[in-house]
């Protein structure tokens, strides 16, 4: 097995897309920055980046969500004795710490305004200087970032600088739900176990039977990749040397009532449900031109003929049908698309490559 494949599981066309992105990107020193959802592996991502990389140094990560307003300056930079009260000695900083390595700034959209501009400054020049300190460092550090919010809306509301965005997004990497990666499922569970096993010493391994991982591969995942990883411990100490059924993964391990989990055949009846609807909702004399948008309400007797909805990807794919309508309409013009579609354009080519328009 090739050391990205044990990095990033599963062969669904997804998971091969991301590694082949990781393997292009890897060799390169520029930015990049990781967008995915909480706990989708976005981490996981950047340690893969790094050790693909020509890199020799460390790979050191740096939570912006995590560390208080007043200190994440003195933990990223350095400071020096004296520096501040508390600074009884001097002391290196993760920059220092990930030189000529990487630097993984999870959440970068925490980090606050007053920092930002440093980092800028530090992406244009190379050098840092400790917090208490006039005397410069020269640094060979990659600086790769992640972050599940969108940082265009942030710059459009003036909460992350457009010059740094500018300067960090040299290749965005998009992480993909594993409500996308339904195939992989089988493979990460057996990864979580094998993990687990090796590190407790534990030979009571779980076994799910075939319906139990039909269950878990039509389950959502909203907790994404986090969520697979605590299923997995929660069936090592529940089921123990023991076949897990399709009623077990349901009552005890995603403790979720059987009608959630959406049968395949349901997604496919929630389209046909809507194109009725969609029916139903204009006059037969009114021409698409004269036509209004559907309304929110029009749907409001949706549970009338159909037992469940699959928001998110009813949602999803609402986006991505109004997105391809507006490139279609303005030839790909993504500047016109996007004034058609209410998004400043920096939004709309996100989520252009998000979905893979």
């Amino acid at each position: 097995m090739k050391p990205l494949d044990k990095k990033i599981i599963g062969q669904s066309p997804a998971a091969v897309q991301l590694k082949k992105m990781i393997a292009l990107i890897a060799p390169s020193d520029a930015p990049a920055i990781i967008y995915g959802a909480t706990g989708s592996g976005k981490e996981l991502v950047a340690e893969a980046l790094h050790e693909e990389s020509r890199r020799k140094g460390r790979f050191v990560t740096v939570n912006c969500a995590a560390i208080p307003k007043e200190l994440i300056e003195a933990e990223i930079f350095g400071f020096e004795k004296g520096a501040f009260t508390g600074a009884v000695k001097s002391t290196t900083g993760k920059f220092e710490q990930a030189q000529k390595g990487t630097l993984f700034l999870d959440e970068i959209g925490d980090m606050p305004a007053d920092l930002q501009t440093k980092l800028l400054r530090v992406l244009e020049n190379s050098v840092i200087s400790k917090v208490g300190s006039n005397s410069e460092v020269k640094l060979d550090v990659r600086i790769i970032c992640a972050t599940h919010k969108n940082l265009s809306e942030m710059v459009a509301s003036n909460k992350f600088r457009e010059d740094l965005l500018f300067r960090l997004n040299v290749f965005p990497i998009d992480v993909p739900d594993l409500s996308q990666r339904h195939e992989d499922i089988p493979e990460i569970i057996e990864h979580f176990i094998e993990k687990k096993s090796l590190k407790s010493g534990s030979t009571s391994r779980p076994i799910f039977d075939a319906k139990a991982l039909e269950v878990l591969q039509k389950y959502d995942w909203p907790g994404n990749i986090r969520e697979v990883r605590n299923i997995v411990e929660r069936a090592m100490v529940f089921f123990p040397k023991t076949k897990i059924s399709d009623e077990d993964v349901k009552k005890y391990l995603l403790r979720i009532d059987s009608d959630i989990v959406i049968r395949a055949e349901e997604q496919d009846a929630i389209w046909l449900g809507l194109d009725e609807l969609g029916k139903n909702i204009s006059p037969p004399e009114q021409t698409l031109a004269d036509a209004n948008p559907p309304s929110p309400k029009d749907f409001a007797n949706w549970f009338d003929t159909n037992n469940s909805v699959d928001l998110r990807s009813l949602l999803r794919d609402i986006e991505i049908v109004f997105i391809e309508a507006a490139m279609d309409r303005n030839g790909g013009n993504t500047s016109e698309a996007a004034k058609d579609l209410k998004l400043i354009r920096t939004t709309l080519i996100e989520k252009i490559r998000k979905y893979g328009i």
